[in-house]
């Protein structure tokens, strides 16, 4: 008897919803892209990334890029939302030969939420 009285229990209990938290492009970057990267204009194995949105690639001062990035850059590359998104997801299919280790983020809502915090905190840089 009292089994039956504690599943009713449970079945009378209010059902709670668990709401998932977005993505946290911040989070997402500390974790893919800062071992390699700066939101400052210091370069490390990658560019700094300060301004970047907006301008052209292969535009940071002191950096080494590769050949391949260098003649996307001479062909007009820009880092606008579209590229910048294609280039996450899948760097080697944007320029193909560059030297960018990161193999891409195929998931589409951490996708979403780096590009929104990298154009936000490019944007407030210098």
């Amino acid at each position: 008897m009292s089994i039956r009285i504690a599943l009713a229990a449970l079945l009378l209990l209010p059902t709670v919803a668990v709401a998932q938290t977005p993505p946290d492009g911040e989070a997402i970057f500390r974790r893919d892209c800062s071992a390699c990267h700066g939101m400052d204009a210091r370069n490390r194995v990658g560019p700094g990334l300060a301004g970047f949105w907006g301008r052209a690639a292969g535009a940071a001062e002191n950096f080494r890029y590769s050949a391949a990035m260098r003649a996307k850059a001479e062909a007009g590359l820009r880092w606008d939302e579209e590229t910048v998104r294609a280039y996450l997801r899948n760097p080697r299919e944007v320029v193909p030969g560059g030297t960018m280790a990161y193999p891409g983020l195929r998931d589409e809502a951490r996708l979403e939420a780096l590009v929104a915090w990298l154009r936000e905190r490019s944007a407030a840089q210098p």
